[in-house]
């Protein structure tokens, strides 16, 4: 930053990208898939800088002693370099959304009025520990034509400005300004607060990260934010349910994956069936090193697993560890979700088509899922190519959002001299 302070710093980055953003939205879409294909090309070429970049992150973080997990977040395996160039790969695959023209229909007047879709301008992404959500954003953002900030933990930040140069190769290949994708090069947590009331030059906020990180986004942006806070997520089984989908179902949503925002949290179960399903679903959770913490009626079926408090049923856990309630019918499942859960995912097994409907339309959630995982909520299994991750927010996007996600309408309005009489 030479003699700038953090605020000049970050002023000039808006500046810049705003210009940037005007270049980005007007961008052929041959042009942004040629600065991703290259993007990917020069992370490949650049291997060796980049696990030389990272271990330098690697070893800060040994040093400060940053516990395992972050640590492996945190590295770029071989691995890891390769699934980034072909994410990026991946991206400039997808259709470009920008540009995209629908609903056109004739007025009375004789005018034609309909919708574009177009890019939101300037996003700022606050994220932490993964430097693959470096390339990840900043192709996402480039698709649908948008200029980014990009401010990761300061954990990764060598690491991240690897990437970023070779973003930077992509985007100069394809004759786009560097400035389109910009990564904060200070780990001064000043730049955050100054991002976050940059009104002027970024149009959106995204957190990606922990609970406390996205709280003080929320708390201190004067920018509108895309973001969900936790995942508490519900998986309901009707006593019209099949009892191998169930079984199923219930199992993977809470144990295929435990630190992710789509696990289920909490079991719900409909009491004329627990006595059947819940024994059986016991077994698979023992199995599966799963602690199990239930209701006062679930207890009295699994007697030898702990009782629930009240502060359970709100509880994102992130790990082996499962609530488990006994409600009366559908209407008291429902209850349960729109009182206690995120507006993450929630799930209902049932066979009975009129309950389905009335879940789906019921549950006040992001994704709302019959016969399904929880674990389905994922921009790519919803068929999104890629994801920059998952709103519970209503307004302007909700779930997980991709391409589209990243994009607005404004209207089109087509005349030949028409004048209003």
């Amino acid at each position: 930053m030479n003699s700038q302070t953090v605020e000049q710093y970050m002023e000039q980055l808006g500046v810049q990208a705003r210009q940037a953003s005007r270049q980005a939205a007007a961008a052929e879409s041959g042009a942004k898939n040629t600065a991703l294909l290259e993007a990917a090309a020069a992370i490949e070429d650049q291997a060796v800088l980049l696990a030389t970049e990272n271990k330098k992150d690697l070893d800060a973080g040994r040093a400060k002693g940053l516990d395992a997990a972050l640590i492996d977040r945190l590295e770029l395996t071989a691995e890891r370099i390769t699934g980034m160039a072909e994410g990026l790969r991946q991206v400039a695959a997808l259709p470009d959304p920008v540009g995209e023209i629908s609903g056109m229909s004739y007025r009375p007047s004789g005018i034609q009025v309909g919708h574009m879709r177009v890019p939101l301008g300037v996003i700022g992404i606050i994220y932490e520990s993964r430097p693959n959500v470096t390339a990840d954003a900043a192709a996402l953002c480039l698709k649908s034509g948008n200029a980014c900030i990009l401010r990761g933990g300061s954990e990764a930040l060598y690491s991240n400005l690897a990437v970023a140069k070779c973003m930077g190769l992509g985007l100069q290949a394809a004759g786009l300004s560097e400035t389109l994708v910009q990564v904060v090069n200070t780990t001064d947590r000043a730049a955050v607060g100054k991002l976050l009331t940059m009104a002027d030059y970024v149009d959106v906020i995204i957190p990606r990260g922990g609970k406390g990180l996205i709280e003080r986004v929320m708390s201190d942006s004067k920018i509108p934010v895309i973001k969900h806070l936790h995942g508490v997520c519900h998986v309901y089984i009707d006593d019209q349910a099949d009892m191998d989908k169930a079984v199923a179902i219930a199992v993977n949503s809470k144990t295929h994956r435990y630190g992710v925002c789509n696990a289920m949290e909490t079991l719900l179960v409909a009491e004329s069936i627990a006595g059947k399903v819940l024994p059986v679903l016991a077994e698979h959770y023992t199995k599966a090193g799963v602690e199990m913490r239930g209701c006062k009626k679930t207890c009295g079926i699994l007697t030898d697993i702990n009782t629930a408090t009240a502060a359970d049923w709100d509880e994102e856990y992130l790990a082996p560890i499962l609530a488990i309630r006994i409600v009366d019918d559908i209407d008291q499942a429902i209850e349960h979700i729109n009182q206690h859960g995120s507006q993450h995912t929630d799930s209902i097994v049932t066979e009975n088509y009129s309950k389905s409907r009335r879940f789906t339309r019921e549950v006040d959630s992001s994704s709302v899922m019959v016969n399904a995982s929880t674990r389905f909520a994922d921009g790519f299994e919803y068929g999104l190519g890629a994801e920059i991750g998952i709103s519970t927010d209503k307004l302007h996007v909700r779930g997980p959002v991709g391409l589209e996600g990243l994009t607005s309408q404004k209207y089109i309005v087509l005349g030949d001299g028409h004048i209003r009489q």
